[in-house]
């Protein structure tokens, strides 16, 4: 299989607001830049949707090295609580767990890939995930409203 480094970072003005997700896609020598965002959402979605988006655009099953500066994704894979929230009907013990949809789906795209979370710590100089705040904050800004005239 490939072998494949995917940087994901989400951001978010307000929580909910307005948010953006980036992420890079890094084979070889080749490299694959996507954002996007929602006018209305949480900065846990957009963390969660980068990861989903940057696996979703791999053709093929590969071996990938996630890495996010988001140690609550990260967290949920290596410690194994996803298995749990999963095998519990996507619930966190009794209480309902936030973003079920994105949490089944990301989990979906484990399945296909052979993913390692890595935890990068946010704003810290590291380069790809410096980019990928970038395409995030600038999908988040895109969404504010200008005068209609």
């Amino acid at each position: 299989m490939k072998e494949v480094c995917l940087y994901t970072d989400g951001a978010c003005r307000g929580n909910p607001g307005p948010g953006g997700w980036g992420a890079i896609l890094v084979y070889g020598r080749y490299e694959k830049e996507m954002s996007g965002g929602e006018r209305e959402t949480t900065n846990n979605r957009m963390e969660l949707t980068a990861a989903i988006e940057g696996l979703s655009a791999l053709k093929e099953p590969c071996v990938v090295s996630l890495y996010s500066d988001s140690k609550y994704m990260c967290d949920a894979f290596n410690e194994g609580w996803v298995y749990s929230w999963r095998d519990n009907g996507w619930r966190r013990g009794k209480d309902e767990l936030k973003n079920p949809d994105l949490w089944a789906r990301l989990y979906d795209l484990t399945r296909i890939h052979n993913v390692e979370f890595i935890w990068v710590k946010g704003h810290n100089g590291h380069i790809y995930n410096e980019r990928c705040d970038r395409l995030a904050t600038a999908f988040a800004d895109s969404f504010q409203d200008t005068a209609p005239f």
